[in-house]
């Protein structure tokens, strides 16, 4: 643990200071005591690995304050989770929730976030599907690998039951036992599979946005006062309804100006890039089958590649030196695709081999130059409004639980609650006039004219005709050091 991190010590003859737990003051909760089951899975190396992984993936090398990892997060979700189960178990004591459920809630909080690979999302959503499409991998699988190894590796006293219940309880249902499906309420609080409002979104919105400068009117400890268990479900005060509205716009507006943002997607794609590239020498892809190995893939890749002198990670290494530098790829153009039109246009009818195909005469493109992106930003529950699976009870009745149409909320929520966005990007940002070019002919084909829709280019996205030597003009400052020199020009001492 770190500086913050205080072992209590006994006082008295009776007893000991928080009989051995441990204190920790983190930035968003506070002072968190932490019990010995907890500590003992914290002090391992499978645990301590989530310290070289950024919680926000490539968002880092674009927002500097996006520098937390995911170490605190998990500490986080174990103590909100531990926080909401122990004020129900409290408040509603007919429920019977033991000490082992309580613990075992903890520790799923505590270790959802095992299996995440380098970069996070990236490794998940970018690299392993194009490394090994054959397989059906997730990081939830792999938290479960990685749990399983925890505990045998530090010979940690659990009974094989618990174990279940804790995977079960981060994959966020229940995998085949009657006894837990009744107990399906313990499934709402780290991983809520029926409406999405768990622990672990109250933790990474706060942290996140704390951590990125940013301000929101959402308040999480609100949900976990105004909640109560009625018919084996977690539900919440009926005035907290516009509250759960705003956490869902919340985590939306994240994804939509920084989860996604282009040069942070264009930093995503390139680190796939690199990683695909060094698989074939590194066998990256193949750690995610052996605990043993998956245990040293961290963020930390990068610096392995670049400290090889291996021939066959020169292309990767390139890449790298690319990011570092500053050349990235280029953001080219981006279509919001009308709701009405997405069963009609099929990612196959705009690709790369599309594109290329609208160029002009002498732009030579390759299907290599361009980069199409589907990104789909919802409210958590793909097209669907997530409040209409949440279930609410009054003050005058706690034990009936009903749901809230939005019109009896507000008129001002919105009617849809996913968009799909195509984005273009170009590997070398030269291209990016004649991609951007070629890619507007190509939608102008596939995409029907309406009034209500028509498809007009983006003026602020137009690349200008003089692109090209805005670009060199850029490199050559960057080269020349005249920025340099002008400042030392103008220093004239203390």
């Amino acid at each position: 643990m770190d500086t913050n991190t205080a072992k209590t010590t006994s006082i008295c003859s009776s007893g000991s200071f928080y009989n051995g737990h441990k204190v920790i003051n983190d930035p968003i909760h506070g002072h968190i005591m932490l019990d010995d089951s907890t500590i003992d899975f914290i002090d391992t190396v499978q645990f301590q690995r989530l310290r070289d992984l950024k919680q926000m993936g490539s968002a880092y090398f674009v927002f500097p304050g996006a520098s937390h990892n995911r170490f605190e997060h998990s500490i986080g979700v174990s103590y909100l989770s531990g926080t909401l189960i122990e004020r129900i178990a409290k408040d509603q004591p007919e429920l019977h929730i033991n000490e082992n459920e309580i613990r075992c809630v903890k520790l799923a909080g505590l270790c959802h976030d095992l299996g995440h690979g380098p970069f996070s999302h990236i490794f998940d959503n970018e690299f392993m599907p194009k490394a090994r499409p054959g397989i059906n991998w997730s990081h939830e699988q792999a938290s479960e690998m990685m749990l399983e190894s925890l505990i045998d590796d530090n010979n940690i006293d659990i009974e094989q039951e618990d174990i279940q219940l804790i995977k079960s309880l981060i994959a966020g249902e229940p995998k085949s036992n009657s006894q837990q499906e009744e107990r399906r309420f313990l499934f709402d609080i780290v991983a809520n599979k029926k409406n999405s409002v768990d622990v672990d979104k109250f933790d990474y919105i706060e942290r996140d946005a704390q951590n990125l400068g940013l301000r929101s009117s959402y308040d999480a400890k609100r949900l976990l006062v105004y909640s109560r268990v009625v018919d084996n479900e977690i539900c919440y005060h009926h005035k907290e309804v516009y509250n759960l509205y705003e956490m869902f716009h919340t985590r939306y507006s994240l994804f939509k100006r920084v989860y996604t943002h282009r040069v942070g997607k264009a930093i995503e794609l390139m680190l796939s890039d690199a990683l695909l590239s060094a698989d074939t020498h590194m066998n990256i892809s193949s750690t995610v089958d052996n605990p043993e190995e998956y245990l040293y893939l961290t963020d930390d890749i990068l610096r392995s590649i670049e400290r090889s002198k291996e021939p066959a990670l020169e292309e990767s290494r390139r890449i790298i030196k690319r990011l570092r530098t500053r050349n990235l790829y280029k953001f080219v153009d981006e279509f919001l695709l009308p709701t009405e039109l997405e069963p009609m246009v099929k990612r196959s009818m705009i690709s790369p081999a599309e594109i290329v195909s609208y160029q002009s005469d002498n732009d030579g493109l390759v299907e290599e130059d361009v980069i199409v992106d589907w990104l789909k930003i919802n409210y958590a529950m793909k097209d669907r409004n997530p409040v209409d699976s949440i279930r609410f009870f009054s003050k005058f009745h706690d034990n009936v639980s009903f749901t809230i149409p939005k019109e009896h909320v507000s008129f001002l929520i919105p009617g849809q609650f996913e968009e799909v966005i195509i984005r273009i990007f170009a590997r070398d940002p030269s291209k990016s006039k004649a991609i951007q070019k070629a890619f507007r002919c190509l939608i102008r084909k596939i995409v029907p004219f309406t009034p209500d829709h028509p498809v007009e280019p983006s003026p602020a996205l137009t690349v200008p005709n003089d692109y090209d030597m805005i670009l060199s003009a850029k490199r050559r400052r960057s080269t020349s050091g005249l920025f340099s020199q002008e400042i030392v020009r103008k220093w004239t001492g203390p």
